[in-house]
């Protein structure tokens, strides 16, 4: 009774403090046809059905577990995109965005067996110059022992931390009888976001895994690096299984491409008044005569599509490859209290061409898809991969130097437009 008593009071005062914070945030907004009286019927809907599992449920439930599970149901209920963030999980996510973050350097994967595996040092990091080695097991990080039920994302936690501070992993390499430990000393790792090398002809091929915020400065130094030695016929633009990134690197990218003043994207949220331009400011960069060729996939998605639509829709890439994923929308985090976030679709996108993406993707110019042969090569890599972990970064080199039959076409594209533009040269110094 005594306990049926101190809940209902604890139930009780909740719903007070709750009915009267409601009323004082409702108030505060604009009427959107739902009245406060039907906002507080609902919140205290939920505190019933909170109470209830609170009590009832046939385990014991902590107040963090059950909030958390209710506001991730409800942003997962909207659409795919918005989510809630935790404090361990805003860290993570603010450190992915960022390019760069506090640790050893080094690619790490789980083994069948549970086994924590070095893929490979990241080169010029800690763990790269203290001689670690791609297969190299970490056993134990610094007092606490790698288990089988030991995640990935609680070891690369453990191994994170404050640039300068040092910790103690101990490895066991084949061949050796016992682990052996290795103090190393925590440094700001840089994650690349763009690779780049020159293909046959002279043509300039750039991929993109992601955009971060070092995503810029990055390309920027691969351009001055192509265009050094070399005087380049086009530039292959590969966002193939880019997932995305940060709306502001995929903007400026755009900027290098495009005349000043050319139309990039826009957003548009609930209200007419939340539309917002981005327009190229600068003078193109590369100049508008060097083709560029966009290589794109199911795997092209956000920044990704939208670098891709600034530049096919302002007629200044062809595109290649397969329809991309169509994920046209724009989410916002928010932060809250306690160290929390959420992120939240505030806004779509729309193209230069005045078309939101979302849900249909951009069909490419010329369809092109991998040939049965890259297809079993990469079949063949992957499973490589997950039985001999120690040989990923390998044949991830390999694969970086193959040509596959998207690339072979987009390199054919350029090939086609150079030689136009060598016989339309030729015919006006005839003329002349």
């Amino acid at each position: 009774m005594k306990k049926f008593l101190k809940s209902s009071l604890f139930f009780t005062v909740l719903i007070i403090f709750l009915s009267l914070l409601a009323k004082s945030s409702l108030s505060a907004v604009p009427k959107n046809g739902t009245s406060s009286e039907d906002e507080l019927k609902y919140i205290k809907l939920f505190m019933e059905a909170y109470q209830l599992v609170k009590e009832k449920y046939v385990e014991k439930k902590t107040p963090r577990e059950l909030y958390e599970g209710a506001i991730k149901g409800m942003l997962e209920g909207l659409d795919p995109h918005s989510t809630l963030f935790t404090p361990d999980q805003l860290k993570e996510f603010q450190v992915e965005t960022s390019g760069e973050f506090g640790g050893l350097g080094i690619q790490i994967t789980k083994t069948k067996d549970g086994r924590l595996m070095i893929i490979a040092p990241i080169e010029d990091t800690p763990a790269y110059r203290a001689g670690i080695k791609p297969g190299d097991v970490i056993v134990k990080i610094n007092d606490k022992k790698v288990t089988p039920d030991m995640t990935l994302s609680e070891a690369v936690k453990l191994m994170r931390g404050k640039p300068g501070t040092k910790i103690t992993i101990w490895i066991w390499r084949k061949g050796w009888p016992e682990p052996k430990p290795f103090t190393l000393t925590r440094a700001v790792i840089k994650i690349k976001s763009v690779k780049f090398r020159i293909l046959p002809g002279d043509i300039g091929y750039i991929r993109f895994t992601m955009f971060q915020r070092n995503s810029v400065e990055e390309f920027k130094r691969a351009l001055e690096s192509l265009k050094k030695d070399k005087k380049l016929i086009g530039i292959i633009v590969d966002v193939r299984n880019n997932p995305g990134g940060l709306l502001d690197s995929a903007v400026a990218i755009s900027d290098y491409f495009l005349p000043r003043g050319k139309l990039i994207v826009y957003t548009k949220g609930r209200i007419p008044q939340s539309i917002k331009k981005y327009v190229s400011l600068n003078d193109p960069v590369i100049p508008t005569d060097i083709p560029v060729v966009m290589l794109v996939n199911g795997g092209t998605a956000s920044a990704a599509e939208i670098l891709t639509g600034a530049l096919r829709y302002n007629n200044r890439a062809v595109v290649v490859g397969e329809k991309t994923f169509g994920k046209g929308s724009v989410q916002t985090l928010y932060p809250l209290d306690m160290g929390y976030a959420v992120k939240i679709t505030t806004a779509k996108y729309y193209m230069p061409n005045h078309q939101c993406i979302d849900g249909k993707g951009i069909k490419p110019d010329i369809e092109v898809k991998l040939s049965k042969e890259d297809v079993e090569k990469l079949k063949k890599e992957f499973k490589e991969m997950e039985e001999h972990p120690e040989k990923t970064e390998e044949i991830r080199r390999e694969r970086e130097k193959r040509l596959d039959a998207q690339i072979k076409r987009a390199m054919e594209v350029i090939k086609e437009f150079h030689l136009f533009e060598e016989m339309n040269r030729t015919k006006k110094k005839k003329a002349a």
